[in-house]
């Protein structure tokens, strides 16, 4: 383990919002289901603030540096049904601050899911009126600009809080895992989760180098391809050792990522992934969510059915959460 690392990102400002650490339960009927000798769910979704979810591990530094700028006001986007944006909603309502929300697209005629908890949170929401994802980008940083402008102190955080900052947070919970199963007297051998913005997996990545950690990493894509994510990938993983004075030490060769189950777009739900949310649930009392967690589970229930994790160590599944997006789709399957 790279000590003096660790001793870096400790010392760096945080905020404790999150209750960790998060549970690591095993999931014997899951695993039973899906032919795996071993199955454990880390319960990221019950990390207990802003309806839970991975993303308060990185706003844990992130609100933190925020408050070292003197910032008045969270600037973020992505899409309506963003984890991330209903999180930050909540971080700032924690400090005092506001929260102006950017998403993509046009408002919507109801609320439902998480755009209902980020407006119940106090965000002011902006539409961008195009379905452009990456315009969110721009549409950030228009709108910090024009804040200062007005002499407000924006802080402004990319989609899905991808950057340094963000990544570190989830390098901490690789350390909080490995900890965790130190005390139970094994170690995994696959770590499988969602990739969205690509922080997620560039923290895991990052924390299972520094900790020369035995497992592998897998992601399952659900929001863009995976050669794209690869590059996003390496690119904050590097950037995140920057912030702790060290060398590269994520490249391309090491970044796995499983194409083939975002089906028509990043938010829209799949066959496999409905199919997913209804055996979690029905076997191990474990629900999932269609735009992360369905699809990533659906992605490694197909790889456990090829043998994917057979010459492998018990699979970690991180549970990286999102469950109000159930409550924004319907189902299109008839009720019995």
């Amino acid at each position: 383990m790279n000590v003096a690392s660790f001793d870096r990102l400790d010392a760096l400002p945080r905020e404790r919002l999150g209750l960790t650490p998060t549970p690591l339960t095993a999931a014997p009927q899951l695993a039973r289901a899906l032919g795996l000798r071993e199955l454990w769910v880390k319960h990221d979704e019950l990390i207990g603030f802003g309806f839970g979810g991975n993303k308060v591990r990185g706003l844990e530094l992130l609100l933190a540096d925020a408050r070292a700028q003197s910032a008045d006001l969270l600037v973020t986007g992505a899409g309506p049904q963003s984890n991330h944006v209903r999180a930050t909603a909540a971080a700032a309502a924690y400090a005092g601050m506001d929260t102006i929300a950017v998403y993509w697209g046009d408002a919507p005629r109801s609320m439902h899911g998480n755009l209902k908890l980020t407006h119940c949170l106090g965000a002011q929401m902006r539409f961008t009126g195009r379905p452009d994802r990456a315009h969110v980008d721009v549409a950030i940083d228009e709108v910090a600009q024009e804040l200062r402008a007005e002499g407000r102190r924006p802080y402004a955080i990319p989609r899905g809080g991808a950057c340094a900052l963000g990544v570190l947070g989830h390098v901490l919970a690789a350390r909080e895992l490995h900890r965790q199963c130190a005390l139970l007297g094994w170690m995994p051998g696959t770590i499988v989760l969602a990739v969205g913005s690509g922080g997620t997996l560039a923290g895991w990545l990052l924390g299972t180098a520094l900790l020369d950690a035995p497992w592998r990493v897998e992601g399952v894509t659900v929001s863009r391809p995976a050669v794209e994510v690869r590059e996003r990938v390496v690119q904050l993983a590097t950037e995140a050792a920057k912030v702790l004075r060290l060398p590269p030490l994520v490249d391309d060769s090491g970044v796995l990522v499983h194409d083939g189950f975002i089906g028509d777009g990043y938010g829209v739900p799949t066959a496999a992934g409905d199919d997913a949310i209804l055996l979690a649930p029905r076997r191990e009392g474990l629900v999932l969510d269609p735009t992360y967690t369905g699809k990533a589970f659906a992605g490694l229930r197909s790889l456990a059915a090829r043998g994917h994790f057979d010459a492998h160590g018990p699979v970690v599944f991180i549970h990286t959460g999102g469950e109000p997006a159930l409550f924004a789709v319907g189902s299109e399957r008839p009720v019995i």
